[in-house]
């Protein structure tokens, strides 16, 4: 049986406060239960995902461990929007290792990881199609870069990634491409080329 205690501030976090938990983004921690589970008294975050109509239940001696943490202070959301502003940063690996470095990225939960995800996987209109994993990890991660953004400046998400399309409007990539000069930073640490 789970009673809700109430609001306080535990192991740093309190109630109503707006957290990120690495897997699943922004979340409210909305109570602090406890609850019996296999003899043992926990003390739970109780945290609601809005927008994916989920919720979790985190002990509190595990939050630190998963990663979960506050919102970014407006200083990395700043420098989040300066690294979205820069050419990509392509390495020269197959697919399925550049897209499951990216995954890693996005569950991180890590904003600046995250918005080098957008960075390198954003495509403006003059330039070639994404492929289908391509276009679904890049809209993970504005999605989670958004929401992060969004409350953190209290702003609307829709109000979040035109900021962020905004700052991406603004990278040399960009401007580059209506010329025909447009070209990415090819990031020689593994050289390790697709075989053909």
């Amino acid at each position: 049986m789970a009673t809700a205690k109430k609001p306080a501030v535990r192991n740093g976090f309190k109630t109503n406060e707006h957290i990120v938990y690495p897997a699943h983004g922004v979340g409210q921690i909305v109570a602090v239960e406890e609850q019996e589970i296999a003899g043992m008294k926990l003390e739970l975050y109780v945290i609601v995902f809005e927008k994916d109509k989920m919720t979790l239940r985190v002990p509190m001696a595990k939050a630190e461990q998963v990663g979960m943490r506050k919102l970014a202070e407006d200083d990395i959301v700043d420098k989040a929007l300066e690294i979205i502003k820069g050419r990509a940063r392509v390495k020269r690996t197959m697919w399925s290792r550049r897209a499951q470095e990216y995954e890693a990225k996005i569950n991180s939960g890590d904003l600046v990881a995250i918005s080098e995800v957008v960075r390198d996987l954003h495509r403006a209109s003059s330039q070639p199609e994404q492929s289908y994993s391509e276009r679904q990890l890049y809209e993970a991660a504005l999605d989670r870069m958004a929401r992060e953004i969004s409350a953190v400046s209290r702003i609307t998400e829709t109000e979040a990634i035109r900021r962020i399309e905004d700052s991406l409007n603004k990278s040399p990539k960009r401007i580059a491409a209506r010329g025909d000069a447009a070209e990415e930073v090819v990031d020689e640490g593994e050289d390790e080329a697709e075989a053909a």
